[in-house]
C-alpha cells in the first residue's frame, strides 16, 4: 500500500463517496488510488467546480466533500470552491498534488506556495510527507468536520503519493458534538428574556442546518409559539409550509419582512451565523438573544440582551423543555403575514416572469425534490419564494456568494442521491460561466432539468446601476434579440421555452429523462426593480 491508498481508505472510512477534479500527471498516483479504493473520481470541466460540487456534498451528506486538483493554476483555480465552504461552513478536504519533495521552494514552473494561497480560505493547511501521511489525513477530517465546520487543505508532493506508506489509521473519523455546552446562567437569561417577551419572533440561521437533531428546533418553535424567519441557507429546517413560518429574510422584499421584524420586541437567533448577513442589516432597535455555537459577531447598535453560546443541540434543547411561554401573537396575524409576503413577490404581469417560472418549477419537482441554484437577482427572488420542505435539499452559495455554483451543486447532490428529484436554476450570466459542467453531467447520465432563466442581462449588476443612477453598461449578456437555442450543449439537449405551459411540460419530460436536459426560459425580468433590493 502507498500513501495515496492510505489516504483513499482514510476517507472512505470517514464516508467519502465521490471527489471531483482534473487530473494532470502529479495528480494521477491519488487517482489511481481512488480507482482502486472505491472512491469515485468525477470529471469536471474546471477546478472550481469540482470544489463547488465538493462543498455541496459536504453539506447534503454530512461527510468531508473531496476535491483535488494538480499545482498551480490548478490550486488557484480550486481555491474559488474552497473559499466558498469556508464561509458557507462545508467540511471539505481539498487536496494539490505537487511535484517531488527536492523540487519545493525552488523557482520552477507551475510552483506557487499552496500553503499560502489556501491559509486565508480554509481551516487548516497541512503538508503530507512522508512520514505523517496517516496522520495529517486524520487530522484533516476532524478539523474539517469540528464546528464550525469547513474546509481543510492538504499539499501532496508526488513522491510522497507513490512512496510506502508507513503509518495506519486509527479508525472511523465522525463528527463531534461541541465540548462546550451553554451554562445553566446563559440558559436561565435566555429562557428569562424570552419569556419576557410578547411579541418574540425566531431567526433561524445555518449554523442550525448542522444540528444532530434538528427536532429540538420545532419542539422549541411550537412549545412557545413563536413564529420564525430563516436565512436563505437555513430554508426547509422546518418545513415553510408551517404555520408560524414567516418566509425568509433579507431577499427579495426583504422591506416587508423587516417591517414585521421591526414590530416584534424580541428577536430569537438560533444558530444564526452572522457570515450570512450581519444582524445590524435588518433588526433595527429590536433586542436580541442569540443562541448559537459561537458569539456573534456584532457592533454596538445591535442591542444583545443574553446569548446561550455552545452545542446548538444541547441549548435548543433546554430551552424546548422549559414550560410554554405566554406571548400574545395571534395565528392569524402570522399566517396573514407570510400570505401578503408571498403576493408581493408576485406582481401580476402579461409575460413569462422569473416569479411565475420559479413557482412552475416548485410545483413540477416533487416535494422532497434537492434545488441547486446560482448567484444573481433570481437568488433573490428564489430565496424569498421557493417554499423548502426538508432539509438540505435547498443548496446556494450565501457567505462567500460566488457565481458558478448551481451546476456542480446539482451534479454533487444528485451523486449522493441518486433517488432523488434534483433540479437546477441559473440566470443566463451564470450559465455561461459553468456551462461546460453539462458535459459531466452527460458522462453522469444524470437526470438533472437545467432551467435558464434567460432575461440576457445580468439582472442584479443591473439593478445596482439602476439604483445608483449609472448607465447600463457591461451588464448586457446578450445584445441580440433571443433566438431559439441550439438542439443541445455538448449533447445536452436544449428546449426554448417562452410561457410556463411549455415550460411545465419540458419540465415533466426532462425528470423522466436518462441525463440531464437544458430548458431556457426566455423572461421579462422588469419586476426584479420591484422584488430585489426593495
Amino acid at each position: 500500500m502507498n500513501n495515496s491508498d492510505l489516504m483513499v481508505k482514510i476517507l472512505k472510512d470517514a464516508g467519502v463517496t465521490h471527489g471531483f477534479g482534473i487530473p494532470s500527471g502529479n495528480v494521477l498516483p491519488f487517482i489511481e488510488a481512488m480507482r482502486k479504493g472505491g472512491v469515485e473520481f468525477v470529471l469536471t470541466a474546471h477546478e472550481g467546480s469540482a470544489s463547488f460540487a465538493a462543498d455541496s456534498m459536504g453539506r447534503v451528506t454530512g461527510k468531508p466533500g473531496l476535491c483535488i486538483a494538480t499545482l498551480g493554476p490548478g490550486a488557484t483555480n480550486l481555491a474559488t470552491g474552497v473559499g466558498s465552504a469556508y464561509l458557507d461552513r462545508s467540511p471539505m478536504i481539498a487536496i494539490t498534488c505537487n511535484l517531488n519533495t527536492p523540487l519545493l521552494g525552488r523557482r520552477i514552473q507551475m510552483l506557487i506556495d499552496h500553503h499560502a494561497l489556501f491559509k486565508p480560505i480554509t481551516k487548516a493547511t497541512l503538508a503530507a510527507r512522508h512520514d505523517n501521511v496517516a496522520e495529517v489525513m486524520e487530522e484533516a477530517i476532524c478539523i474539517a468536520l469540528a464546528e464550525p465546520q469547513g474546509p481543510v487543505h492538504i499539499d501532496l508532493p508526488e513522491d510522497v503519493s507513490l512512496a510506502e506508506a508507513k503509518g495506519a489509521p486509527s479508525g472511523p473519523i465522525t463528527a463531534e458534538a461541541l465540548a462546550i455546552k451553554a451554562s445553566d446562567a446563559e440558559i436561565d437569561g435566555a429562557a428569562a428574556r424570552i419569556a419576557a417577551a410578547k411579541r418574540p419572533v425566531a431567526v433561524i440561521g445555518m449554523s442550525a442546518m448542522r444540528m444532530g437533531d434538528p427536532a429540538k428546533l420545532l419542539a422549541f418553535i411550537e412549545k412557545h409559539n413563536m413564529p420564525f424567519a430563516t436565512t436563505t441557507m437555513a430554508k426547509g429546517l422546518i418545513d415553510d409550509d408551517h404555520p408560524l413560518a414567516i418566509g425568509c429574510i433579507e431577499r427579495a422584499r426583504r422591506q416587508v419582512q423587516r417591517k414585521f421584524i421591526h414590530s416584534c420586541d424580541l428577536v430569537v437567533g438560533l444558530g444564526y451565523d452572522t457570515i450570512e448577513v450581519e444582524y445590524e442589516a435588518w433588526i433595527g432597535d429590536v433586542p436580541l438573544v442569540a443562541v448559537d455555537i459561537e458569539s456573534p459577531d456584532i457592533v454596538d447598535i445591535v442591542k444583545l440582551e443574553a446569548e446561550a453560546i455552545g452545542d446548538l443541540d444541547d441549548a435548543v434543547g433546554r430551552l424546548a423543555a422549559l414550560p410554554a411561554i405566554a406571548n400574545s401573537w395571534d395565528a392569524a396575524e402570522i399566517t396573514g403575514h407570510a400570505a401578503a409576503f408571498q403576493k408581493s413577490l408576485r406582481p401580476s404581469v402579461s409575460v413569462l416572469t422569473p416569479h411565475e417560472a420559479i413557482d412552475v418549477v416548485r410545483k413540477v419537482t416533487p416535494h422532497d425534490g434537492i434545488l441547486s441554484f446560482d448567484v444573481g437577482a433570481h437568488t433573490h427572488q428564489i430565496a424569498s419564494q421557493w417554499p423548502a420542505h426538508d432539509p438540505r435539499t435547498f443548496l446556494i452559495t450565501n457567505g462567500w456568494s460566488s457565481m458558478g455554483f448551481g451546476l456542480p451543486g446539482a451534479i454533487a447532490a444528485k451523486l449522493a442521491h441518486p433517488d432523488k428529484p434534483v433540479v437546477c436554476i441559473l440566470g443566463d450570466g451564470c450559465f455561461q460561466m459553468t456551462c461546460g459542467e453539462l458535459a459531466t453531467m452527460r458522462r453522469a447520465k444524470l437526470a438533472i432539468p437545467v432551467v435558464v432563466l434567460d432575461d440576457r442581462w445580468l439582472s442584479l449588476i443591473q439593478i445596482k446601476q439602476h439604483k445608483r443612477q449609472y448607465e447600463q453598461y457591461g451588464s448586457n449578456v446578450e445584445p441580440e434579440p433571443y433566438r431559439e437555442p441550439p438542439s443541445h450543449y455538448f449533447n445536452v439537449p436544449a428546449i426554448g421555452v417562452r410561457d410556463g405551459a411549455a415550460l411545465e411540460a419540458a419540465l415533466k419530460t426532462a425528470f423522466e429523462s436518462d441525463g440531464p436536459t437544458v430548458i431556457e426560459a426566455v423572461v421579462d425580468a422588469g419586476h426584479y426593480f420591484d422584488t430585489v433590493f426593495d
